[in-house]
């Protein structure tokens, strides 16, 4: 342990803390029961960090105990861009994070440049492409944070000239999340509750909207169903390119500068960090 320079933490317990505090605030009284089941958990573990992590080294190194200025704790955003950036082939790049939510960043563009990184844009939760996605994958009976893959490998037996599918495309489009031409993006908030309930989506109203019913787990697929995963995946698959376009159009990156390589760099989740731009 003694070769180890500094250990750090992937999150800001206490950002992430305030966040989970404003929306319950922001929503309530509908907020309490999701806080409610949530706030054991912090007070016990999340919020105590320091003294989880000493304890599990001291399984691994007894003798050993963290000096309090080499447990560090990154942004959420900050460390999926340090993940991606610093393995990576290039010596500067720019950086797209896009996820649920981390602190309060869902969208990141930042750009990495030698053993720096600066992030310069974000979008901040409720408004997230990763919940949109995972509400579909909530709607289509899989299950949320797991069930992700399932969603975008029913849908290559979407048919994309079916005027269903075209529908369904054009109602998530007109309804559920606005698109700037600046690539970000804002949620309709009228159809989700994620940010009050355990659950993703108003149901009743996504029923509504799409002539569908909720799938449950055990029912059988119908092509309408794998109609919708391919209408989300094309959307997704939109945002995410405007997003990418923004990500180099920030940077400015060239092909080649100064004979170093230069690359736009993807990380595998879904995240912006000092500006909010919805």
């Amino acid at each position: 342990m003694d070769q180890v320079d500094e250990i750090v933490y992937y999150d800001k317990p206490f950002l992430k803390f305030e966040r989970i505090l404003e929306i319950v605030y922001q929503n309530v009284p509908f907020g309490f029961r999701l806080f409610h089941k949530a706030i054991p958990a912090w007070i016990k573990t999340k919020l105590n960090l320091r003294k989880t992590i000493q304890k599990e080294l001291k399984q691994l190194v007894p003798d050993y105990k963290i000096p309090r200025d080499k447990l560090k704790f990154s942004s959420h955003h900050l460390s999926h861009a340090a993940s991606a950036f610093f393995p990576s082939p290039f010596d500067e790049a720019a950086i797209l994070i896009i996820d649920g939510v981390g602190e309060w960043a869902t969208v990141s563009i930042g750009k990495g440049i030698g053993n720096k990184i600066e992030l310069i844009e974000q979008i901040n939760f409720p408004h997230s492409l990763g919940m949109l996605y995972s509400a579909f994958t909530e709607y289509l009976g899989f299950r949320v944070n797991y069930g992700e893959y399932k969603l975008m490998g029913l849908s290559p037996y979407g048919k994309w000239e079916s005027t269903e599918t075209k529908m369904y495309y054009t109602k998530i489009k007109n309804q559920l999340i606005r698109v700037w031409e600046d690539g970000s993006f804002e949620l309709n908030l009228d159809y989700f509750q994620f940010n009050r309930k355990e659950k993703m989506a108003r149901n009743s109203k996504w029923e509504a909207l799409f002539g569908l019913k909720l799938r449950s787990k055990n029912v059988a697929f119908r092509q309408s169903h794998a109609n919708l995963a391919l209408a989300i995946q094309k959307v997704t698959e939109e945002i995410v390119l405007g997003l990418a376009k923004r990500a180099v159009e920030k940077n400015r990156l060239s092909k080649s500068s100064n004979g170093r390589r230069s690359g736009l760099k993807w990380c595998s989740e879904w995240h912006i960090d000092s500006r909010e731009i919805y």
